[in-house]
């Protein structure tokens, strides 16, 4: 029971922080109508949210951070980081920001880049660099206090718990700046959100250290000591590097198509930013009902590396029904099929990925095993936002309206993605089998 109540108190911030995550994607073309940003723009603020932790190596640090100082100073401060990005991207697109000495000073260069775009890049900045050290901080928490018991199916709970951020964010974000008549005004009420998941992260900090001295459990300083040259075996794995491959091209087609997918169906069924919104919505539920079911069948079952290969299938087939199915067969029934189908797929693969990385690595550097390979996937993650805006963009000369767009080279990137991910996964499969790393096998110790 008590690992149970550390797991909720873990996953509330990563609920928030999804929210947080999406809470502008189902409003792209409100952006576009009253903020002036292209799908250029738009793209490279949604991938700001990665910039720092790429080329700052903010990531590795991270990594080594948490190492260090353990899973609840980490946790703590993640948690506060988060905060500071997230008011600055609420200024960024409040009426405060807007006539302000700052606006003034952002627009007089890179103009083709709108001032509010720029300051909520920053904040995205900043913010992305919270919630990824709270990725990989809640990871290893899940380690702490569930090896050697069910530790997927803590994960998968842990996932479902922050995917039905998504679903809710999708869900209220255009009601409520509809019913404000303001865009910020989502953002300031995720915000706040924000604000009581770090409450929830201070609590963890005081819960979990005196549970540690009534448990004996031996706390968050690693059996030895951490050496940065630790790195270097991650990055000299082929194993490893192998799953963070497949990391980085399965999350590429899923978070960045997050960003698009409401103007993607709002294009494609004719239909209103909030319904459109409304379908997409959908999307994390499938993952959310069977992630933490696939998880338990992964501790007691195992097929984690097969889980990895169907996954990748799923993904290509949602894809290309976005993008090849025809205009007048692409139906709402239709719409609604696809995006359940991505996420039964978005159920198998983290269900299966996660919980693989410490049958692979060493418990010491844990926590920057999953730093790099949070590292590794935040490279796609920033690359592809700006590679779709580009395509969308070139592809679509001359349409000036947002909700008119064609999006079917973007869709046609996203699934061969996939193609990539599903050969990675044979290959993962082959390397295990071959050296026995048990990704095959049950979590469960028998």
């Amino acid at each position: 029971m008590i690992r149970w109540t550390v797991l909720i108190l873990l996953s509330s911030m990563m609920f928030f922080a999804y929210m947080f995550v999406d809470v502008l994607s189902p409003l792209q073309s409100m952006l576009e109508s009253k903020l002036s940003w292209s799908p250029e723009n738009y793209g490279m603020f949604a991938s700001s949210e990665y910039f720092l932790n790429v080329f700052a190596l903010f990531l590795i640090f991270a990594g080594v951070i948490l190492d260090k100082m353990g899973v609840r100073a980490t946790a703590v401060l993640s948690g506060v980081i988060m905060v500071i990005g997230a008011s600055i991207k609420y200024f960024a697109i409040s009426s405060a920001f807007a006539g302000s000495g700052i606006e003034a000073w952002l627009g007089s260069w890179w103009t083709s880049f709108p001032a509010s775009a720029k300051m909520a890049s920053f904040g995205f900045m900043i913010f992305g660099c919270g919630v990824e050290m709270a990725g990989i901080t809640v990871s290893k928490g899940i380690v702490k206090w569930f090896k050697g018991k069910e530790m997927a199916l803590a994960m998968g709970i842990e996932m479902a718990i922050a995917r039905l951020g998504v679903f809710a964010v999708f869900r209220i974000s255009p009601r409520i700046a509809d019913s404000w008549g303001d865009m910020s005004a989502p953002v300031f009420f995720v915000l706040i959100l924000l604000l009581i998941g770090l409450i929830s992260f201070c609590t963890y900090f005081f819960f979990d250290k005196k549970l540690e001295k009534q448990l004996g459990e031996r706390g968050d300083e690693p059996e030895e000591p951490f050496k940065i040259s630790d790195i270097k075996i991650l990055f000299t794995s082929k194993t490893f590097l192998i799953v963070a491959g497949l990391c980085v091209l399965y999350y590429s087609a899923i978070f960045p198509f997050q960003k698009f997918a409401a103007n993607m169906l709002e294009c494609r069924l004719g239909i209103s930013n909030k319904e459109a919104s409304d379908i997409f919505s959908y999307f994390p539920i499938g993952a959310m009902f069977l992630t933490p079911a696939l998880g338990a069948f992964l501790d007691y079952r195992g097929k984690g590396a097969t889980m990895l290969i169907i996954g990748s299938m799923l993904m290509i087939s949602c894809h290309l029904v976005f993008a090849l199915v025809p205009a007048e067969m692409f139906t709402k029934p239709v719409a609604y099929g696809a995006i359940m189908l991505l996420g039964v797929s978005f159920s198998l693969v983290p269900a299966a990925l996660w919980p693989s990385v410490p049958k692979l690595v060493e418990n010491r550097y844990l926590g920057s095993a999953y730093s790099v390979v949070f590292w590794i996937q935040n490279i796609g993650l920033m690359a592809f936002p700006m590679l779709i805006g580009w395509a969308l963009a070139a592809t679509n000369i001359g349409v000036d309206n947002p909700l008119q767009y064609n999006y079917t080279v973007p869709m046609l990137i996203f699934a061969s993605l996939g193609v990539f991910a599903f050969f990675l996964g044979l290959w993962l499969k082959v390397e295990d089998k071959k050296k026995g790393y048990g990704l095959e096998l049950p979590n469960v110790n028998k």
